[in-house]
């Protein structure tokens, strides 16, 4: 654990040292150094858990999480390059520090065995991403955005600390594996579905559940490019990950209690998606996907069977990757045209090909096409909550082919039709941004070789 928690906070004193010129090489070298040692912890083993500590361990379930965190650091610091070229170095200094110190939390969150410091990092996260996008947004309304942040999570996670605190009086213990072996310590009193319903609450805000989702488009469309992928690619699965967590520890009470949140998970897939279709702006569009493919996370982590926490597993692997490369290319259109909504940045393929093929197989993952693992993913839910209720096909169906459908209109959109007569010339793409969406792209093509390597319990 400490290989690569101490390399990560030895990234500080790299980011406020290094000299102007090699500030983003030293950074992004180092994060990715620690990306490679960190693969070494999708290595499966016997035993439940690897790398034990007293607070920390991985498992099947955390350590394809903790390998996505650590692999989009150095993502991050590449894809923000660009819009910081014009900032002061002390800026500079300070947004790769916010960036780094952000990391060691995620880590910590994904890792801990100890409830206590499970909450402790999942709040301290919030810190640094209100930051990200208070101060490095793009338009005033960023400063509404932080606050929609701040108070959907502060508001939904005092609850989870009042019960954890109950739940340490109660059983003497907040260790997860012994916890795990315990009798469920929450009963059918309405002091136990309460302690229940605010266990859950936090994560579906953070996840997000349709309905405590309002946040979400309005972070990620303020955030800079950093923060979107941040946001996408693991503050979301915190929140997919607490679940399948803390529904362990239910019992018999996640029996009654998973109806109003499958119903509303389920739904909101489809809504969301339909949403998509109408969607102007192209960063608000990729976040409500991401609300829809989250849905399918939080209905598979409520039905807890093998096969579900698998399919959530997997697909939270992918999604993760999928949105952030979508946010990087939408980002790559945003340089260049400086507006983000949809018919002002259109049929960009002329402009720029090697684009239109990243767009292609980024849109073609994120429609679930085979053999990806979103697909797989989204087959493994759809059969394990068909085997649950038969009617939650018609459900999962719809919203399958509504992604299909909104995947489709951004990618004509963005790449066919007539340029806009605004767009007379463009600045070529990058090896920085083709390094990029390959770094993307890659890690999605070999999980299809291997895919078990993501599938958590199974």
């Amino acid at each position: 654990m400490l290989k690569i928690i101490i390399p990560t906070i030895m990234l500080l004193p790299t980011a406020l040292l290094s000299p102007q010129n090699l500030i983003w090489t030293n950074t992004t070298t180092h994060s990715l150094l620690i990306a490679a040692i960190s693969l070494q912890w999708l290595h499966p083993t016997y035993f439940p858990y690897k790398n034990l500590t007293q607070w920390t361990g991985i498992d099947q379930i955390s350590a394809p999480l903790l390998v996505l965190s650590c692999w989009l650091l150095p993502l991050m610091l590449l894809a923000s390059q660009n819009h910081l070229q014009q900032e002061p170095l002390v800026r500079k200094r300070i947004f790769i520090t916010t960036l780094v110190t952000i990391q060691p939390f995620i880590i910590l969150a994904f890792s801990s065995t100890e409830l206590t410091l499970f909450y402790i990092s999942f709040e301290a996260t919030l810190i640094p991403t209100l930051i990200l996008i208070t101060r490095w947004g793009s338009q005033p309304e960023r400063l509404s955005a932080g606050i929609y942040l701040l108070f959907y999570t502060l508001i939904s996670s005092l609850p989870l600390l009042i019960t954890l605190l109950q739940l340490h009086t109660q059983t003497g213990t907040l260790h997860l594996p012994t916890l795990e072996l315990m009798h469920p310590p929450l009963t059918f009193s309405w002091t136990g579905i309460m302690s229940g319903l605010a266990l859950l609450m936090t994560f579906m805000v953070k996840a997000p559940l349709y309905g405590l989702h309002l946040w979400l488009p309005k972070a990620h469309v303020e955030a800079p490019i950093a923060g979107s992928m941040l946001l996408a690619a693991l503050l979301l699965k915190l929140g997919g990950y607490g679940i399948m967590r803390v529904t362990l520890l239910m019992g018999p009470l996640m029996n009654y209690l998973c109806y109003p949140f499958l119903a509303l998970a389920l739904w909101g897939a489809l809504m969301t998606s339909s949403i998509c279709l109408r969607q102007t702006d192209l960063k608000s569009l990729i976040a409500y996907s991401s609300v829809s493919h989250m849905g399918l996370v939080i209905a598979a982590g409520m039905i807890q069977t093998d096969w579900s926490f698998s399919g959530a597993m997997i697909l939270m692997i992918s999604h993760g990757l999928t949105s952030s490369m979508l946010f990087c290319l939408a980002n790559t259109n945003y340089e260049r045209t400086h507006s983000r909504i949809l018919l002002l940045a259109r049929g960009l393929q002329p402009l720029l090909p090697l684009m239109g093929t990243w767009w292609l197989l980024a849109s073609l993952t994120n429609m679930a096409l085979p053999p990806t693992t979103n697909l797989m993913a989204e087959l493994t839910i759809m059969v394990a909550l068909f085997k649950w209720s038969p009617l939650t096909i018609m459900l999962t169906g719809l919203a399958t082919l509504l992604t299909a459908l909104y995947t489709l209109f951004m990618l004509l959109t963005t790449q066919r039709g007539a340029l806009p007569t605004h767009i007379n010339s463009t600045p070529n793409s990058t090896t920085r941004e083709h390094l990029l969406m390959t770094l993307h792209i890659l890690p999605m093509i070999l999980l299809m070789l291997k895919p078990e390597l993501i599938s958590g319990p199974l």
